[in-house]
């Protein structure tokens, strides 16, 4: 078990969000770590290789966060989590694994993972996953549960109403307009450079939007790998839910997304309602 922390500095911040990495090779943990310190607010405590090496390092360690691989030396991964609540560590769980069986992914969602990442996959990823955690943990840390609503909220994974986020700065309605419905109108996928033909804006401008549209969950992104360089990055639409309201100035968070997340805190509640327990997104 590596403790992580090496040389590199702790963020500062008193929010940062510890993380634990496990994968059984340590090559993929290394590129992983180095994509996870990419990102202030998280900070990598351990690395380790194995399912035991794993549950001993959340005990010394108590991450916030942890990133499981499936297929370890010892243990299947998901076995791993009963035995982290067993011992009473209410970490977060994200699996990241090439495991594509729907039991495994069933599984996961059983034992209440915030996310699951299938291998292979880049920065631009993971970075948007874990910058959606992020705003979920911190938005949910400090819930007060006073009725119904508050309730709701929670399950809702954070969300006040059924209002359009606001675009991020630089980006517009009539752009992001413009290529959602390429997507919606593509039968299979698109890459940047095609949406960046089809739309007429450039490249750069194609990839940020698609980019924003799988951040919120209205697309899914595949990677096609070629002869030489790095893999094109295809985009997906999803389907009704989760693009930009019309009328609106932003870009709705999909509501596929919103119920798959809604689905998988309601199975997290029902799995600890036996230990009274109900860590959302957070520390309970």
């Amino acid at each position: 078990m590596d403790s992580g922390r090496g040389d590199r500095p702790a963020p500062t911040t008193a929010d940062a969000i510890d993380v634990l990495v496990v994968d059984d090779d340590f090559r993929v943990a290394r590129v992983h770590r180095a994509y996870v310190e990419r990102l202030d607010v998280f900070r990598v405590v351990g690395v380790a290789g194995t399912g035991e090496q794993a549950i001993a390092a959340v005990d010394e360690l108590r991450p916030d966060l942890v990133l499981l691989d499936l297929y370890l030396p010892d243990l299947f991964g998901l076995d791993v989590i009963p035995r982290l609540r067993t011992a009473g560590h209410d970490c977060d769980v994200m699996v990241i694994s090439a495991a594509r069986e729907a039991d495994a992914v069933r599984g996961a969602v059983r034992h209440g993972v915030v996310d699951y990442l299938l291998k292979p996959f880049d920065f631009e990823d993971l970075r948007g996953r874990l910058e959606r955690y992020a705003v979920q943990r911190g938005r949910m840390l400090d819930t007060v549960v006073r009725g119904q609503a508050d309730v709701d909220r929670v399950l809702a994974g954070g969300a006040t109403g059924p209002v359009s986020p606001v675009l991020p700065k630089g980006m517009s309605a009539e752009t992001a307009g413009l290529v959602e419905r390429t997507l919606r109108e593509t039968d299979g996928t698109l890459s940047a450079t095609e949406c960046a033909a089809l739309t007429g804006v450039s490249r750069v401008s194609a990839r940020r939007y698609l980019e924003y549209f799988h951040t919120v969950g209205a697309v899914e992104v595949s990677l096609r790998y070629g002869a030489t360089g790095r893999p094109e990055r295809r985009y997906r639409f999803l389907g009704q839910g989760g693009g930009l309201r019309s009328g609106g100035r932003g870009a709705g968070v999909g509501m596929g997304f919103r119920t798959r997340l809604w689905f998988r805190l309601w199975l997290r509640l029902i799995s600890n309602t036996g230990r009274g327990v109900v860590p959302v997104c957070g520390r309970a």
